[in-house]
């Protein structure tokens, strides 16, 4: 048992220290009180808040323009529709085997549903032309002429509540990975001033609110609690070609035991000279 000399000794010293350090703190207090009164009187306030950051303005790389699709792999289940049952490299599960195996395309194009190959997650994979362009400072638009589609990125936005499910679905897109003197930064504005374009760079976009329809045109399926995550980049080579390389990554509970990734590839057009629009096909 401590002696109780010893604890008011302690007491005694915790009280003495209260004493002299209060009012210090109490003056400190008081000083930072009228300091921020009179800097909000002689400033007019706090400073607003920066402006939204303009996307189109900040744009580190540019997708405006034509591109093609190359095929370099995955021939076989890209270029010709394959045979029922053929989902290989595609991590289903029992439930997606089971629906897979029951593809029946002469229901879908009586049912008006061609398009189910052509929806958000294997768009990319179609064989087509894209055309990329600025609907506004907020929303970067994708049409392709294989199928006639059309999806809009949308930057600075979420999802509206109630937002209907379509084969295309509602895209968030952001800029990602920007850079300064190999130090990520955020881009900034200055009031008055032009935003700066980033140096580097690339656009991350997510999709949800999809409609179910098929990752391959023979009927491989994908659910409507499916999410895409997508990655544009783009490069270009010394011959001056310019490449924009898609990396999909299809996140589906209900029909896949795994993420299903995928990479596209697609060079640049002169022009839009090409430019062939087409109706979905379901074989």
């Amino acid at each position: 048992m401590r002696p109780m000399g010893s604890l008011r000794g302690r007491s005694m010293v915790r009280g003495n220290w209260l004493r002299r350090t209060l009012p210090f703190a109490l003056v400190l207090a008081a000083f930072s009180f009228v300091f921020a009164t009179c800097a909000r009187a002689q400033f007019g306030g706090y400073p607003p808040p920066a402006p939204p950051v303009n996307p189109r303005a900040i744009a580190p790389q540019d997708f405006t323009g034509y591109w093609v699709s190359v095929v370099t792999e995955d021939w076989r289940w890209r270029m010709i529709t394959p045979d029922k049952g053929d989902y290989a490299s595609i991590p289903l599960n029992s439930a997606g085997k089971e629906l897979a195996d029951r593809w029946d395309p002469a229901k879908d194009i009586a049912a008006g549903e061609q398009c189910k190959s052509y929806a958000a997650p294997a768009l990319m994979r179609v064989p087509t032309r894209l055309h990329i362009s600025w609907v506004d400072d907020n929303t970067l638009r994708v049409d392709t002429d294989a199928g006639t589609q059309t999806r809009l990125l949308h930057f600075n936005s979420e999802a509206p509540a109630g937002a209907q499910p379509s084969f295309q679905g509602y895209s968030v897109a952001s800029w990602e990975g920007l850079k300064q003197g190999g130090m990520f930064r955020l881009p900034t504005t200055v009031l008055g001033a032009a935003q700066p374009r980033a140096p580097e760079g690339y656009l991350q976009v997510i999709t949800t609110h999809l409609r179910p329809g098929y990752l391959r045109k023979n009927g491989v399926p994908f659910s409507a609690d499916t999410t895409l995550e997508e990655y544009f980049d783009s490069f270009s080579e010394p011959n001056g070609d310019t490449w924009l390389v898609v990396t999909s990554i299809v996140n589906d509970p209900k029909y896949l035991t795994q993420p299903f990734i995928t990479s596209s590839q697609f060079k640049k057009e002169p022009g839009g000279s090409k430019w062939n629009p087409s109706p979905c096909e379901a074989r």
